[in-house]
């Protein structure tokens, strides 16, 4: 992989050419679409860290108008120089991380239906639109995805690696807490998306650590319920600077393992 240049996954057979049919959006679509944000919407003003309420805005999401990619593209050019990558649903990890390496988000174009509000075994775009896109806006964010991404790209025919750093994914950007003027605040979409665990991960029954790269990195998660611990960190700045500790003590387990 290292041998490769860093825009190979644009000529691979597998990444598919997807475009966002929005003309295709139904009345029902409009009208989840707008169930989920008006729900979800109410409690993040003071529970969602500054970056992702700036980059709401920033974006341009409202509850009447599902995302519009072409949009979304528009405004991320001029701000980080990301841009969303349509996928057809989850995709094999080499192309996920050189995706990110050069700067893509992937996301879906399906919405949920209306008897799927509650439960989802796959990230619908809402998730991936509503609790991602507005964090792209940020700066040090997206250059620690794509720099993460980089590493994963190294190690990705180790899958012990992938699943180490998997662990920092997901304590990160899928639920991680940042302190903000003394408050926890969220910046993980998979606890953004979600008002039940919005609720939990700020009170006082989960555990609450500081962000630790070596504890995150032995830390297993799970999928199907809450999260009992959360990592947070001080800084965007703080999970960028974290980038070479993140690789050395990846390297080290990774050698461990091989013993």
């Amino acid at each position: 992989m290292t041998n490769k240049p860093k825009d190979w996954v644009f000529t691979d057979p597998r990444l598919q050419d997807l475009q966002q049919d929005y003309d295709a959006y139904t009345e029902e679509d409009f009208k989840v679409w707008k169930i989920l944000f008006d729900r979800q919407i109410v409690n993040l003003p003071k529970a969602a860290s500054k970056a992702y309420l700036d980059g709401i805005k920033e974006i341009g999401f409202t509850a009447d108008k599902i995302a519009d990619f072409a949009d979304v593209n528009a405004r991320l050019s001029k701000s980080t120089g990301w841009a969303i990558q349509v996928v057809p649903g989850l995709i094999d990890d080499d192309l996920f991380f050189g995706l990110m390496n050069n700067k893509r988000f992937c996301s879906s174009t399906w919405l949920r239906k209306m008897e799927q509000l509650d439960y989802l075994e796959e990230p619908d775009m809402f998730h991936d639109a509503f609790a991602h896109m507005p964090m792209l806006t940020n700066q040090p964010y997206v250059d620690f995805l794509e720099k993460l991404s980089g590493i994963a790209l190294k190690h990705i025919e180790n899958k012990w690696a992938i699943e180490l750093l998997s662990r920092i994914y997901w304590f990160t950007i899928e639920f991680g807490l940042i302190r903000e003027n003394g408050e926890l605040r969220i910046y993980g979409a998979g606890i953004l998306s979600s008002a039940g665990e919005t609720k939990f991960s700020l009170s006082d029954e989960p555990k609450h650590y500081e962000y630790d790269v070596r504890k995150i990195l032995n830390t297993p998660y799970w999928k199907d319920k809450f999260q009992d611990k959360y990592f947070v960190i001080e800084s965007y700045e703080q999970l960028y600077e974290s980038l070479p500790e993140i690789e050395s003590v990846l390297e080290e387990m990774v050698a461990e393992e091989a013993r």
